[in-house]
C-alpha cells in the first residue's frame, strides 16, 4: 500500500469513526462510544475543563449522556486532514420536562488504528440553549 493509500484508509476510518461517535451519541451506549478511545486517550470537554483520561472517567462522563431519555445528535460537517478529525454537530438531550441543545465543534485526533487519542470540545456554557 502506497503512503498516499494509506492516508486515505486512514481518513476514511477516521470519518467512520467520526459517523460511530454521533450515532453512539444518539443511540448508543457510554461503553460503545468509550470503545472509540484508545487507551490513555484524553478528553477535554469543553476546553479548560479538567482532562479525562481514564476509561472509568470516560465511562462516568458519556454515561451522562447516554442515560438520558431523549438525546440526538446530527452531523453538521467533518473535516480531515492527517490523523486529525474537526467536527460540527449539534446535540439535544434531556427529559420531556426539559432538553437542552448544544452545538460544539470537536477536534479529534486519532492513533495509526484509527482509535481517538485525544478529543477538545470547542464551546462554551453560554452555548447552551433550553428547548
Amino acid at each position: 500500500m502506497t503512503a498516499d493509500q494509506q492516508e486515505v484508509a486512514l481518513s476514511d476510518t477516521i470519518a467512520a469513526a467520526v459517523q460511530a461517535y454521533i450515532d453512539g451519541l444518539t443511540s448508543g451506549t457510554a461503553e460503545q462510544i468509550v470503545d472509540l478511545y484508545a487507551d490513555g486517550a484524553t478528553v477535554e470537554d469543553p476546553i479548560g475543563a479538567p482532562l479525562r483520561t481514564t476509561r472509568d472517567e470516560l465511562l462516568e462522563f458519556y454515561g451522562i449522556i447516554t442515560g438520558m431519555p431523549h438525546r440526538e445528535a446530527t452531523l453538521a460537517w467533518t473535516r480531515i486532514a492527517g490523523d486529525t478529525a474537526v467536527f460540527e454537530f449539534t446535540l439535544v438531550t434531556g427529559t420531556d420536562d426539559a432538553k437542552f441543545k448544544i452545538t460544539p465543534v470537536d477536534v479529534m485526533v486519532f492513533d495509526e488504528h484509527g482509535k481517538v487519542a485525544s478529543m477538545r470540545a470547542v464551546w462554551n456554557p453560554t452555548d447552551l440553549e433550553q428547548v
